[in-house]
């Protein structure tokens, strides 16, 4: 008989490009829900309320063509002052984690294995503290800047200037519970990430709630 496996919250860090939505997905295989934050954050600065406020702040050339908010204006303006990314976060964190909360009590009364956070600020928002564990995704910054070159056009200097306005990989490295290691191939990989999966789930049956 299979042993029982308590409810996880799992948050997963890396480099930008480094395949952290890859190892969300396959525990997503494995029966958790994916909260992806980078989705909450772009739902987020459509609401109404938040694109009156960045126009108050910063004009209507934070505007696309719909009147939308446009993203890339946006990081344009943040990525360049620590304290207009501040305020930005302090504007849409709390947004955030409202919708987080409200899809953790979901997946636990549906009886899902787990929640899976994937964000890029996950220790700089301070969301290790609503994690069982945390797994880092180690990949070569070579093989991630040719990730983001394809998937988003960016250069090596934008996609070092993204990563500096982070908490620093060895940082992040050593703070996690995790390390799993994406070359590419992806059975390897799945495997490596089943094996995490169960070592957490078992070792959250003896703790009634975050071991951080």
């Amino acid at each position: 008989m299979t042993p029982a496996r308590r409810f996880a919250v799992i948050g997963v860090v890396g480099g930008i490009g480094s395949g952290k939505s890859t190892v969300a997905g396959m525990l997503g295989e494995l029966g958790c829900v994916v909260i992806d934050s980078d989705a909450q954050a772009r739902r987020a600065l459509q609401r109404p309320e938040v694109i009156a406020e960045l126009v108050g702040w910063w004009g209507s050339g934070v505007l696309d063509a719909e009147g939308l908010i446009d993203r890339k204006a946006v990081a344009r303006i943040v990525f360049a002052d620590a304290d207009q990314r501040s305020r930005l976060e302090g504007l849409i964190h709390p947004l955030i984690a409202q919708s987080r909360a409200v899809q953790i009590e979901e997946a636990r009364r549906s009886g899902r294995a787990g929640v899976v956070i994937d964000a890029p600020l996950l220790y700089e928002a301070g969301l290790e503290r609503e994690c069982d564990a945390v797994v880092f995704v180690e990949c070569p910054f070579e093989d991630r800047l040719a990730r983001v070159q394809a998937s988003r056009g960016w250069d090596e200097r934008e996609l070092r200037q993204r990563e500096k306005a982070q908490l620093p990989l060895e940082e992040k490295r050593r703070r996690a519970d995790y390390l799993v290691v994406n070359t590419g191939n992806l059975p390897d990989l799945r495997l490596e990430v089943a094996q995490i999966f169960t070592s957490i789930t078992e070792a959250s049956e003896s703790s009634d709630g975050p071991t951080r």
